[in-house]
């Protein structure tokens, strides 16, 4: 498939695409014209490259993980060793703590939210608007008691 259909498949942009085939993350082949030509497992690679850059590894630890990943599931391949699994740890270690940072800070946010929405002087209806679309935001982790 050509860069523009492979674009189109993953949310990606064209320019991304090419990026990645640079650093060694993607392959293509050329047709007659020298257009890119992409296998169709290229879609499946995309996805997990972009998985892997929204946990937050950078373009050449990417590099390293890839030919450990099977892309059609996302398990191992033969290549995976206690070293990669060892690199793997310290970015999920890395990613808790990233995440619960998140969760401290918005717990931090919903007190202030409290405060200030009990200190609105609009009356008790507005109050529970302000609460009540509070609620109705997602929440992406256990909230602390003194937000409840």
């Amino acid at each position: 498939m050509r860069i523009g259909e492979l674009a189109s498949r993953t949310g990606v942009s064209q320019r991304s695409l090419r990026y990645y085939e640079e650093q060694g993350l993607l392959a293509s082949g050329r047709t007659p014209g020298g257009h890119r030509d992409f296998a169709d497992g290229a879609v499946d690679r995309v996805i997990r490259i972009q998985e892997l850059y929204a946990a937050g590894l950078h373009s050449s630890r990417i590099a390293r993980v890839l030919p450990c990943m099977r892309d059609n599931d996302g398990g191992p391949s033969m290549n995976a060793s206690p070293a990669l699994v060892a690199e793997l740890t310290i970015e999920r270690d890395r990613i808790d703590r990233a995440v619960g940072d998140l969760l401290r800070s918005r717990d931090v946010l919903e007190q202030v939210i409290t405060t200030a929405a009990d200190g609105v002087p609009a009356g008790p209806a507005a109050r529970a608007d302000i609460r009540r679309s509070r609620s109705d935001s997602t929440t992406y982790g256990p909230r602390s008691p003194s937000s409840s």
